[in-house]
């Protein structure tokens, strides 16, 4: 449950992704170091920057400064089944770790987010190194829709601070988009549309506390 003076506590990885939300909400700056950290009366937003180990402090620093009610990631992922829509937005409801295994069942880590109703929902592959190519997308698609850099960690780190926490996803790239001029332009195309579902659609059922 929410409690007041509680905020929304919300990972994003890059200002690249996160742009219409510094911009369309009234934020003050309350850091810069070691993350750039952004708030108002009810949110907090953290930028992590690329990769696992970011992502995992990022998230760790929020919660141990702010204290938030529930950690929201919000972000780019590619999408590992052909044909999947660029700008889809989708929940997450398992995240895997492909490159970070059991020592002793050999399986990959996963984690399951909160997940609420009345979103499209998928699995999540979180690797240390971006997946580009369609070989290794395929072989990451039997355990996952999309894939990115930051989710699970995002969720392991909510986990230890007994946090809820959840992730909402962009599709970015496909298969068929392998270079990072490409990807950073789709970002660039649907970030805004990230922001209007977050702010219409997502951020009325985090503040009724319904996660």
């Amino acid at each position: 449950m929410q409690h007041q003076n509680q905020p929304i506590g919300m990972v994003m990885a890059t200002r690249l992704e996160a742009k219409p939300f510094l911009t369309g909400l009234s934020w003050s700056s309350a850091a810069e170091a070691p993350f750039p950290v952004y708030h108002d009366s009810k949110r907090v937003l953290i930028i992590s920057g690329i990769g696992k180990a970011n992502a995992a402090m990022a998230a760790a620093c929020l919660c141990m400064q702010f204290f938030p009610a529930c950690l929201v990631n919000l972000g780019a992922a590619g999408a590992t089944r052909a044909g999947d829509r660029l700008g889809a937005i989708y929940q997450i409801r398992e995240t895997v770790e492909p490159d970070r295994r059991h020592y002793q069942t050999g399986k990959p880590f996963r984690q399951q987010p909160d997940v609420m109703p009345g979103f499209a929902s998928a699995r999540l592959a979180t690797l240390d190194q971006a997946a580009l190519e369609a070989e290794k997308r395929m072989e990451i698609s039997a355990m996952a829709e999309l894939v990115d850099m930051e989710g699970a960690a995002i969720v392991q780190a909510a986990r230890k601070f007994q946090v809820r926490c959840c992730l909402f996803k962009f599709v970015s790239d496909t298969a068929a988009h392998t270079t990072g001029g490409e990807i950073i332009s789709h970002i660039r195309q649907y970030r805004d549309s990230l922001f209007h579902f977050f702010r219409t659609e997502l951020l009325p059922v985090l503040e009724r506390d319904e996660i």
